[in-house]
């Protein structure tokens, strides 16, 4: 409005509905106003802008998410409250998989990744001064070959034709988020105990 208002403006005397944002500029028949030049004119260094957005006619969309179910199997030391993984499978529909063998890698690296959250990884503050104590590799846990053992991972390869042009969905955090829960639950199905705090340390489990 302060553009279709101003007689220096490219854009004076235009209708504002019919004006557009784009590439960075406001536009309307041809022609083109930047935002520079407006505050400029206006001897204004910013703008407060007040606005509002929301989404669209749900009933009009389709979400393409997706979905993963995993199973974990789990041992316990009754004594030392370890828990050690022995086995993780897991089940997937993203879509179309286009590479097999890259997408198993993909499962299986998030799978390491859901070991590590379930049971190594955290944090610990000193809180007198804020600092974190276990800031280096020496000190933060994280998975090594020894606490992996038997991982796999299954595709349902199914083309959805309403996801993208390929059929393909998103084959990211699906591959971890799920890993951590299962390993809970394996843990409570192994002890009785249902523990909501990661990692799962040995001391929550004695």
């Amino acid at each position: 409005r302060r553009a279709v208002a101003d007689p220096d403006s490219p854009l004076h005397g235009a209708n504002p509905a019919d004006v557009q944002v784009r590439d960075g500029q406001l536009e309307t028949s041809g022609a083109r106003d930047t935002y520079r030049d407006i505050l400029r004119r206006a001897g204004l260094l910013s703008l407060d802008i007040t606005g509002n957005w929301g989404p669209g006619d749900a009933d009009t969309r389709i979400s393409t998410y997706g979905y993963g179910a995993v199973f974990a199997e789990v041992s316990v030391d009754p004594l030392l409250g370890l828990v050690r993984v022995r086995r993780i499978f897991a089940a997937y529909d993203v879509g179309r998989v286009i590479s097999p063998k890259l997408a198993h890698s993909q499962a299986i690296g998030g799978m390491v990744g859901g070991i590590g959250m379930a049971l190594l990884e955290g944090t610990v503050t000193d809180h007198r001064d804020g600092r974190i104590v276990n800031a280096g590799l020496a000190d933060y846990l994280v998975p090594v070959n020894a606490d992996v053992l038997d991982l796999d991972a299954a595709f349902i390869n199914t083309e959805d034709p309403q996801a993208d042009p390929i059929g393909v969905k998103g084959l990211g955090e699906i591959t971890i988020v799920g890993v951590a829960p299962a390993i809970g639950n394996a843990v409570f199905n192994a002890t009785g105990k249902r523990l909501t705090d990661l990692p799962i340390r040995p001391e929550a489990l004695l």
